[in-house]
């Protein structure tokens, strides 16, 4: 066993940048999310959203994200319907964990010499919330978020990421649960591998051409170690 792990670490590396989308990526959070979607939705006067269509919408910047779950919402509600969804969400944000073994992954993508980033329809005062945590600081090299760049599938997060850590887009790969990340990484000209445990149905995936579909963190680590 020590001899294949030595064996793996040794090979060269093919790609120099990893950015992971976040929140049902990493972050067991797409339930909630759909939820809190659910709940704003209701609070605005709209009609609730299915659970798989809120969760559809995961991975797009929110005002986007909203607006598509909730087509029968006016316009003129949007910023109320966007201050709902963050009163809803902030009620159970610490009730949030990473999926398991996140940190082992990270750490040994780390060992092995990866520039690691985040690329996420996050907003950069959510993500930040969650960087500093005393488990994730200093885990990664960058971050991206929707509302400081351009929203999913817009190319523009992983077109600063990569100009950032002078990387090319075949040496770069892109992690995520929705084909808005798989469709992002297409727009950049990167690699992606999908993950089937967050919001999208992996069965979507395949239009995408994704290297590796996930279907755990164990999985994805092993595929990692073996070809990244």
């Amino acid at each position: 066993m020590t001899d294949s792990i030595n064996s793996r670490a040794s090979r060269p590396l093919r790609f120099d940048l990893i950015a992971f989308d976040w929140d049902g990526t990493l972050y067991d959070s797409t339930r909630l999310i759909a939820r809190c979607i659910q709940a704003a939705v209701i609070d605005v006067g709209g009609a609730k959203p299915s659970e798989d269509d809120a969760a559809w919408v995961i991975g797009l910047g929110l005002a986007e994200a909203l607006a598509r779950a909730a087509p029968d919402v006016p316009k003129e509600k949007y910023v109320e319907l966007g201050a709902r969804y963050r009163y809803h969400y902030l009620q159970h944000q610490d009730d949030l964990v990473l999926f398991d073994g996140v940190l082992e992954m990270i750490d040994a993508l780390r060992a092995r010499g990866h520039k690691l980033a985040v690329a996420t329809g996050k907003s950069r005062r959510g993500l930040n919330d969650a960087l500093a945590t005393v488990a994730l600081r200093d885990r990664f090299d960058a971050s991206r978020t929707a509302d400081e760049t351009a929203g999913k599938p817009h190319p523009r997060m992983l077109l600063e990421l990569m100009e950032e850590f002078d990387v090319a887009p075949e040496r770069t790969l892109m992690i995520g649960d929705t084909t808005h990340d798989l469709q992002l990484a297409i727009n950049a000209g990167c690699a992606s591998v999908g993950v089937s445990y967050g919001a999208h149905e992996p069965a979507a995936f395949d239009a995408f051409k994704p290297l590796h579909t996930a279907h755990s963190v164990a999985d994805l680590q092993g595929w990692l170690a073996a070809n990244a």
